[in-house]
């Protein structure tokens, strides 16, 4: 019943108008384990980095129950590093830096362990390396999710349509859901992209929330409004961490308890965005998550 998750692990330098931080742990694969380990602890990490990261770091996620198998450390390299600037609005960012490092090369191997898992989170990474993974799958696990950006859309579109053909649910932004099904109404959006495979579509609106699609029905999760966001960065990990991590605590794929998913995982992303990296996620209680979730549910509660 192991929960994989697939990404990166990574360095990040960050600046917004609330201030800096400057080498801070990141990568998406750390903020789906962070999040996902608040549900869930039977958890498998597979991703590389350099000998320069912190073992202190290893601990933590061992800590939450992350099993470490799966992480390919590579001696005498760097691990991957990314920077960026994010404008007033917070809705845009420019990347100042990227450093591949050992993402470069990386070829993803499941330990034997891995393979028979219930549930896998691919993170975005090229499409091959995400088919990589599902390939290296003894039997196909009950849920498979992907989350992908526009860059794959632009250089690997073949490769990537052959990845959404393998998924159950697909995790996209607003823009990256036009850009894949050429439709600017998201309702037209969702019919397209069905089409090309998936069961579920999870499409991400950031400040303005998650919206859920199977079939015909469709679901709505606000966001938080909240009185201060440091940094967005790795929200929608968070999201896919806390929405992944609960199916996997429930074992329930049915959409209601997807709706319940959503719910869960923009109450992670929201206490992510609170500060810098990874400060927010690991100081959450069992009371303020709860608490969190009851806000969400007064955001849309109503009687008629």
């Amino acid at each position: 019943m192991s929960l994989v998750s697939v990404g990166t692990v990574a360095f990040d330098s960050i600046e917004t108008p609330f201030g800096k931080a400057e080498k801070v742990i990141g990568g998406a694969a750390t903020y789906i384990c962070w999040a996902a380990s608040y549900f869930y602890q039977d958890l498998q990490l597979v991703s590389v980095i350099g000998e320069d990261w912190p073992e202190d770091e290893l601990s933590a996620l061992q800590s939450r129950g992350v099993d470490l198998e799966g992480l390919q450390v590579r001696k005498g390299e760097k691990s991957f590093f990314w920077s960026g600037k994010y404008h007033d609005n917070m809705n845009q960012r420019d990347t100042l830096v990227t450093d591949l490092n050992v993402l470069a090369d990386f070829d993803p191997v499941l330990p034997e362990s891995y393979r028979d898992s219930s549930y896998l989170m691919l993170g975005n990474l090229t499409p091959a390396v995400q088919q990589a993974v599902i390939s290296q799958m003894k039997t196909r696990p009950k849920v498979i999710a992907m989350d992908t950006m526009n860059f794959w859309m632009d250089v690997a579109w073949d490769s990537l349509l052959d990845t959404i053909k393998m998924v159950d649910i697909l995790t996209i932004n607003d823009e990256e859901a036009r850009q894949l099904s050429g439709e600017y109404s998201l309702m037209k959006a969702a019919r397209k992209i069905f089409e090309m495979g998936p069961k579920y579509l999870v499409i991400k609106k950031g400040e303005h929330g998650a919206l859920l699609f199977h079939e015909h029905d469709v679901f709505f999760a606000p966001a938080l409004p909240l009185l201060e966001v440091k940094d967005p960065t790795g929200a929608g990990d968070t999201f896919a961490g806390g929405f992944m991590g609960y199916l996997a605590n429930t074992g329930d794929i049915s959409f209601d308890n997807l709706k319940r998913a959503l719910i869960y995982g923009s109450a992670m992303a929201s206490f992510c965005v609170e500060e810098f990296s990874l400060e927010r996620l690991k100081t959450i209680t069992p009371d303020e998550l709860k608490a969190r979730v009851h806000q969400f549910k007064q955001l849309v509660h109503y009687e008629i």
